[in-house]
């Protein structure tokens, strides 16, 4: 009996040791399941929601002053198709730059390789604000669908989405952001209206307001004033002017040599290489201007149906062995006997 209780009494005591043992146990565990679980959300968020990256609250965005872009033998395929290449070069800080060109000359495939949404086969590009996720791209109108059910608030509220991601509820001060946009884009009654609703300069318009939601430190705009009518072009021109004065870098694709003559400081004439790039009155030069002999084209004015606009002589910009190109370039714009082909849209897109 002795032996016994001496046992029990034993056990209570190494029992009594054990309990602050345990206990010390049993917190760490539950620390480590916590650091645990907010590692495994930093990582699920960063896959699924890699664009969460909020503004300080109550605190506008200044323009960053790091908003250069360089690229250095940047070549990109599409298949066996080389789209662009030998492409090297910088867009300054704050700059405007038109990117001319026929169809198929890649001016699309640059944007989105700027973009991040096509990789290069080779070179390389460096562009902090793509990585500060402060970049923004307009797509061309023909890749939005214009049949989802969503109103004109909802599609400019997307602009926004830096600050609420894909997990959390949108921000409170984000309805008057929206409200703001739209009035600043001649919109402020349509935000309830649904976007296939819209005509053309309107959605136009709404995909401004989108982009002054998004805050961008460089802006990326593919053909933003095809198709749409004069006044909305002055009016969404004056927000290109806007941002050029705020220091924002934007490159814009065009068609039309009277909008890159009278608002671009800078121009870049592409055929899948670099043709000319630095001030627009040096690349447009007069005699460039005024010469209209090769076969029709125009850069997409006049001779494809684009609009107005000067035409340019394209055999005055062919220098050496980049004249290769160039004749690809003019073999995807031009179809039989000069006449412009039915796939010409399709082609515009890719390139």
């Amino acid at each position: 009996m002795v032996k016994l209780a001496d046992s029990a009494s034993g056990l209570r005591v190494v029992a009594g040791r054990m309990r602050p043992a345990g206990a010390a146990m049993w917190s760490a565990s539950r620390q480590a399941a916590s650091v645990i679980g907010r590692t495994g959300r930093r990582l699920l968020e960063r896959q699924l929601d890699g664009g969460y990256r909020p503004d300080p609250p109550g605190q506008p965005h200044p323009p960053n002053t790091d908003n250069a872009i360089e690229l250095g033998n940047v070549q990109v395929r599409h298949g066996r198709r080389v789209a662009l290449d030998a492409v090297s070069g910088v867009f300054a800080p704050g700059s405007l730059t038109a990117v001319i060109g026929p169809n198929g000359a890649g001016k699309s495939t640059l944007l989105n390789v700027l973009a991040g949404i096509a990789r290069p086969r080779r070179g390389e590009i460096i562009c902090p604000a793509r990585t500060r996720n402060r970049l923004a791209y307009l797509p061309q109108r023909t890749e939005l669908d214009r049949d989802y059910p969503v109103t004109v608030s909802e599609l400019v509220a997307l602009g926004g989405w830096r600050n609420f991601g894909a997990f959390r509820s949108a921000p409170e001060y984000l309805a008057e952001r929206v409200a703001q946009a739209l009035a600043s884009v001649g919109l402020r009654d349509l935000g309830r209206r649904r976007i296939d609703e819209l005509s053309i300069g309107q959605l136009q318009r709404a995909l401004f307001a989108r982009l002054l939601l998004q805050d961008a430190d460089v802006l990326l705009l593919d053909e933003p004033f095809a198709a749409i009518d004069a006044r909305t072009v002055d009016d969404l021109m004056s927000l290109v002017e806007r941002w050029h004065d705020e220091r924002r870098t934007v490159i814009a694709v065009m068609h039309d040599l009277n909008l890159v003559r009278a608002h671009f400081p800078n121009t870049l004439i592409l055929a899948r290489t670099p043709i000319a790039w630095g001030e627009t009155d040096a690349v447009l030069t007069e005699d460039i201007r005024h010469r209209n002999d090769c076969a029709g084209l125009d850069f997409g004015c006049r001779g494809l149906g684009h609009g107005g606009g000067d035409s340019v002589r394209c055999t005055d910009l062919i220098i050496g062995s980049e004249r290769r190109w160039w004749d690809q370039g003019l073999a995807i714009a031009l179809g039989k006997g000069g006449t412009r082909r039915a796939d010409d849209n399709q082609t515009s897109q890719r390139g």
